[in-house]
């Protein structure tokens, strides 16, 4: 057999499978992949098995539930004052990450480019590769990982395809404001660059603050896809069931891709989430659910040598290890996976273009309480 020639040749297998792999090879405690360990609301569970008996087993629409659309449109009007045709406008896909894919296969041509802020989710970079767009990166550092909209209108031309944002922010834990979308709202005026937001954990952040929502501006909203996760909300990643909304070209153009995709997605987890949407505090309560866990974490990791970042949403905490260890991050997450027994993600593989080592990892809090008990035992050894 002749060698394949690769689409994606730098491309191996995800730092997130390889950190669960080698916390269940040394039976370390994993903190590393985003995922909770504990079950979803019983109320959830019961109507999906209330769905399973009631025949609901066969393909769901290609776009998705009728009547959760419609719930869908309904939260986001309560929520953000903003009318959404569930019809035109919202489709259901096998996870946020598919809707994502699905996005940059829509729009994205060969020579396109895509501004993306780094350290960034690791599935962006591939999906626009295999678009055969050209990925510009704007690096964000620690501590803030700020923006200068000044800096990131320098990475824009007239070959600037998509804009990729993500808030709260997946590893870094920040959250984009009202002051940063207005900026980025001037700096696309007159411009035709679409935008691709990535909100899977918009009903997580802490101390009060409001998640700042692309559909909330709607010079922006009218070029953007909208993703959210059912799985980060309700706890149930395994699901895989998340959505896209977007206005009707655009949802045009990204349904011709996902039919083709995934075309439907799972009828029974589609049904129990209709139901569920029946219950706003399930997801009104998400953020003090999780602010007690990041508080309990955090509190519990001063008793280490770990120097805390702070975290203003997302279930991820990240930390400086450099009173610890000077080693680069991969090699010190790899150690402390198979030394100390606790799993962790290296945040300088959230850079693609630099090398960086900034000496942090990013530990998830989406654990049972007990769980991260075991942990900072174990890592007030480091």
């Amino acid at each position: 057999m002749e060698s394949i020639s690769s689409k994606l040749p730098d491309v191996g297998t995800t730092i997130f499978s390889v950190m669960s792999a080698l916390a269940k090879e040394y039976n370390a405690i994993n903190l590393s992949q985003g995922f909770p360990d504990f079950n979803p609301d019983e109320r959830l569970l019961m109507a999906a098995e209330k769905a399973m008996r009631s025949n609901v087993n066969q393909y769901a629409p290609m776009v998705g539930n009728t009547a959760l659309r419609e719930k869908l449109a309904q939260k986001y009007n309560a929520l953000y004052n903003v009318a959404i045709n569930p019809e035109r406008e919202i489709t259901i896909t096998a996870g946020g990450t598919q809707a994502i894919f699905t996005a940059i296969q829509a729009v994205v041509n060969k020579g396109d480019e895509v501004l993306m802020f780094a350290p960034c989710y690791d599935s962006y970079t591939p999906a626009v590769q295999l678009a055969g767009g050209k990925c510009v990166y704007y690096n964000l550092y620690p501590p803030s990982f700020e923006i200068n909209w000044n800096e990131v209108a320098q990475l824009i031309n007239a070959k600037t395809r998509l804009i990729i944002l993500n808030s709260p922010h997946n590893p870094t834990g920040t959250c984009l404001t009202k002051t940063d979308f207005n900026c980025l709202e001037q700096l696309l005026e007159g411009k035709d660059i679409l935008l691709l937001s990535d909100e899977v954990y918009e009903h997580i952040v802490y101390e009060g603050r409001q998640h700042e929502s692309v559909l909330q501006f709607p010079k922006l909203f009218e070029r953007a896809f909208v993703v959210s996760s059912f799985g980060k909300t309700y706890h149930c990643t395994g699901w895989k069931v998340g959505y896209c909304i977007a206005p009707p070209l655009l949802t045009t153009e990204f349904r011709k891709v996902h039919q083709f995709n995934v075309f439907s997605v799972n009828s029974v987890a589609q049904a129990a989430f209709d139901a569920t949407l029946d219950y706003p505090e399930m997801y009104q309560e998400l953020s003090e659910f999780y602010e007690g866990k990041r508080n309990f974490f955090a509190n519990a990791l001063k008793q280490t040598k770990f120097k805390l970042l702070p975290c203003a949403g997302t279930y991820f905490q990240l930390v400086d290890y450099s009173s610890i260890s000077n080693l680069p991050e991969v090699e010190f997450a790899q150690w402390l996976t198979k030394t100390v027994g606790v799993a962790a993600i290296p945040v300088s593989v959230f850079y693609p273009e630099v090398k960086q080592n900034n000496t942090l990892i990013r530990f998830c809090f989406a654990k049972d309480n007990s769980t991260l008990e075991k942990a900072i035992e174990l890592l007030t050894k480091a």
